[in-house]
């Protein structure tokens, strides 16, 4: 009977109710996807540890450390934004950039990325490392200004005379804003993912760190192999085609690259060719 009394009495959850639990449950099941594979699940996993050691304080009337919590607790909500800011400010960008989705990049030409794909087939063939960052909705302008600024429409030739083992712009990253090189020579941040393989080198990890703070696409092209390599929103494609890049890019900036012949081989053949006009054939 006292069962049946406190079925009788029970009042279903509102539809606000439900509309509550529901955004929680998507906010925090994003907040755990965007962490995942990260050094912030670790510390994540390190603040949950020091709570349950808080919650056994308090249960256990441990008066010293409890003193300790009630002096440094109203400070806790600051250190979490300070040791977690990157990963809020990723995800407030993500948040608002899926409301405020522009169509920027949809205006830019398509030869103008069949220039970055041909520069890439290049590369892969010399064994030139190359890494080129494609901005998207999120600027960056901070990247930009870490380099030597070039303000220059972007070429295939531009690229191939960057690029050169010899030129004193070849090390760091190449910003391509629209259909404009930005700058050359960047400094980029590295990923500090402790999943990514330990055979990745500088230039990778650089091209998965820039995509894990923006949304921005980076193709690299390794020194080592001439494998080309896209990253994007911090996970890596490796071992890429010249026509599985072309597809990519066109699908992640919403292009249409038409399929066009592969480059000729370069050879270095005396009286032959000009190898950069060869190579856009």
């Amino acid at each position: 009977m006292h069962s049946a009394a406190q079925l009788a009495g029970f009042t279903p959850p509102s539809f606000a109710a439900l509309i509550d639990v529901l955004v929680l449950a998507v906010l925090i099941y994003q907040l755990l996807v965007l962490l995942r594979g990260t050094r912030a699940m670790h510390m994540l996993i390190g603040v949950g540890i020091v709570v349950m050691l808080i919650a056994v304080a308090r249960f256990a009337r441990l008066s010293t450390l409890s003193w300790l919590v009630d002096r440094f607790l109203p400070y806790a909500g600051i250190a979490l934004i300070i040791v977690f800011s990157a990963e809020i400010r990723l995800m407030l960008s993500r948040l608002g950039r899926s409301f405020t989705r522009s169509r920027l990049t949809q205006a830019v030409a398509a030869e103008s990325y069949e220039d970055v794909v041909l520069a890439a087939n290049l590369f892969a063939q010399n064994r030139t490392g190359a890494l080129i960052v494609i901005e998207r909705e999120i600027g960056l302008r901070t990247y930009v200004e870490s380099g030597v600024p070039l303000d220059a429409k972007l070429t295939y030739d531009l690229l191939a005379s960057i690029f050169q083992p010899s030129a004193p712009l070849h090390d760091g990253a190449v910003i391509v804003q629209r259909d404009r090189v930005a700058a050359a020579a960047c400094f980029l941040p590295l990923s500090m993912n402790p999943r990514l393989s330990t055979q990745l080198g500088t230039r990778h990890r650089a091209a998965i760190g820039i995509t894990e703070e923006s949304d921005a696409i980076a193709v690299v092209v390794s020194e080592e192999t001439g494998a080309i390599t896209l990253a994007v929103a911090g996970k890596i494609e490796r071992g890429l085609s010249v026509e599985r890049l072309r597809e990519r890019l066109s699908d992640l900036l919403h292009l249409f690259l038409p399929a066009l012949t592969p480059p000729t081989p370069i050879t270095a053949e005396a009286g032959g060719d000009d190898p950069l006009a060869e190579a856009r054939r």
